[in-house]
Parts: C-alpha cells; sequence; structure tokens
C-alpha cells in the first residue's frame, strides 16, 4: 500500500509565499473560422500552497482550458495569472518553457510513457533536465512502483504505467502538480490506487495538486472543490481535514 511507504525526502526549496496562484479576470476565447467560442468567463480564483484541489464540471465546461492555463500551456485571452507573483499570461515562450520545466508536473489521462524504456528509465527522462531532482527509484517508491522499476510499459497494468506517469511528473519535485482526468481510462478499483498515489504525493511533499474530473465523487478526497459551468466558476467549497476521504473510501 502507498501509505506503508517510508516518506522521501524534503522538497529542496520550499514554495516561497502561501499563495501560489492568483487568477483575476481570465477569460479565453477560441476563434473557430468565424465563430468566436467562450471557454472560460471571468474566472477570479486563489490557490494556495500545498491545497488538493478536485475540479468539477461537464466537458465544455472549461475545466481543461483552466487547467492548461494554469501549467502554462495556453494563455488567457485577457486577465491575470500570477504564480509566485509573476504574471504568466504576459509571458513569452521562453518564460512559459522556462515555468512548465522548472516549477510543473503534468499527469494526463492517457500515461506517453516511451515503449522502449523501462518505468526507472521513463522517469529518469525527467531527472535529466531537472535542477534538483528526485532519483529515479526514489519517485518510483514514492507511487508504490519501486519493485517494477526494470519493466516496460507492455509489462504493466494500465494502474502500473499511471503510478509510474505520476512519479515522472514528480521526480523534479514540482511545486504545481496539475492532473487531467487522472483515472480517466481506469476501472474503479485501478483508479482508486492512483488517487491514492497523487493523495500520497500531495501530504509527502506538499505540492499544490490540482486535479480535473467529471467524475464528482473524487471530490470527497479534497482539500477544496471548484466546479466550472459554461466557462465560469459555480462553486468553490473547502473541506473541513475531518471530512476528507481516503482515496479508498470514495464510492463511485
Amino acid at each position: 500500500m502507498i501509505s506503508a511507504l517510508a516518506p522521501v525526502p524534503s522538497r529542496a526549496t520550499p514554495v516561497p509565499s502561501a499563495t501560489v496562484f492568483s487568477l483575476s479576470g481570465v477569460t479565453k476565447v477560441y476563434q473557430m473560422g468565424e465563430v468566436q467560442v467562450a471557454a472560460l468567463r471571468g474566472i477570479d480564483l486563489t490557490l494556495g500552497a500545498g491545497e488538493l484541489v478536485v475540479v468539477l464540471g461537464p466537458s465544455g465546461s472549461g475545466k481543461s482550458t483552466l487547467l492548461n492555463i494554469l501549467g502554462g500551456l495556453d494563455v488567457p485571452t485577457s486577465g491575470q495569472v500570477l504564480f509566485d507573483g509573476h504574471d504568466l499570461a504576459a509571458a513569452n515562450d521562453d518564460v512559459l518553457t522556462e515555468y512548465r520545466r522548472a516549477h510543473v508536473g503534468f499527469v494526463f489521462q492517457f500515461y506517453n510513457l516511451v515503449a522502449t524504456l523501462t518505468a526507472l528509465e521513463n522517469v529518469a527522462l525527467v531527472t535529466d533536465i531537472s535542477a534538483h531532482p528526485f532519483p529515479a527509484s526514489e519517485a518510483l517508491d514514492l507511487v508504490g512502483m519501486g519493485s517494477r522499476r526494470n519493466h516496460f510499459p507492455s509489462q504493466l497494468s494500465g494502474g502500473e504505467q499511471q503510478r509510474v506517469a505520476i512519479a515522472r511528473a514528480i521526480a523534479k519535485r514540482p511545486d504545481v502538480l496539475l492532473c487531467d482526468e487522472p483515472t480517466g481510462a481506469l476501472d474503479v478499483t485501478t483508479g482508486k490506487v492512483v488517487l491514492e498515489a497523487i493523495a500520497h504525493v500531495n501530504q509527502t511533499l506538499g505540492t499544490t495538486t490540482v486535479l480535473i474530473t467529471h467524475n464528482a465523487a473524487i471530490a470527497d478526497m479534497a482539500d477544496r472543490v471548484l466546479q466550472l459551468g459554461d466557462g465560469r466558476m459555480v462553486m468553490d467549497r473547502r473541506h473541513a481535514h475531518a471530512d476528507r476521504k481516503a482515496p479508498q473510501e470514495l464510492v463511485w
């Protein structure tokens, strides 16, 4: 079980302030031929260091657009996106590339592992370009995959591949972990194991974690639940620590 693992050494440098992200008036409009599609409509949001945040909403509500903007994969049409006081909305491509490399780990629905590399080698791809990474083996240990380090993706189940992808994302000690439907391709039992790995990373490393999903049951494991609808923030609810459920206790 993930909970039985020994803690990983603390981060090389702490998050410099209690507020990690501050968004103000964020909009995103896509031009689709002659039609404009508004994905985000005036989002105001503050995210704190170490929070585990679940973002809910139907398809087309703006969840992935918001995650892409937080991760520096996209920029808003208007508004301000402050990360540690620096405006990502005004940053050029070089600055955003360095931001993603140094500060953000991504986990997507599909694992995107290199088929010809072992689990250890897949994680090492990230550690080779990071300033203060974990050893790849420690990152795998953190998500309960140490015993499978020498296996290739084809020798791993879907849940195991996703845990390797999580290890790869956190090996560089990111300030922020962004997860886009990380259990969307998994069955319920395997999905809970993956969520347990994400929660363990959040609790052990203090990494600000944002997880988007269409599955409302996953919200019960979060410190905070956001819900988007038609590009607008329609709910922002905080959970008391005592009300949070462990991933294995979730019912869906």
